[in-house]
């Protein structure tokens, strides 16, 4: 759960979360939305990929990301646990 909360510290990988909960999208697609290099946004899916907060599918020349509902629900579900009386 440690890799996740590092992964969710950062704004941008909190950004592309929330496009990734739209729809999924291809790299290019998503570096379209940054005012950044496609190689940084690259290391900000592959954090996010460690933590298991997104799956990547090769589907012809193109990676695809989603968001992986369920990783994050379990995130949630931990971090409201330390909060339970």
């Amino acid at each position: 759960m440690s890799k996740a909360f590092k992964a969710l510290s950062d704004k941008t990988r909190r950004e592309i979360l929330k496009m990734l909960n739209e729809k999924d999208m291809n790299a290019g697609e998503i570096a379209e939305h940054f005012n950044m290099s496609k190689p940084s946004i690259s290391k900000h899916l592959d954090i996010l990929r460690e933590a298991e907060l997104i799956s990547s599918e090769k589907k012809g020349q193109f990676v695809i990301y989603s968001i992986n509902t369920s990783v994050i629900k379990e995130v949630l579900g931990g971090f409201l646990e330390i909060f339970k009386k």
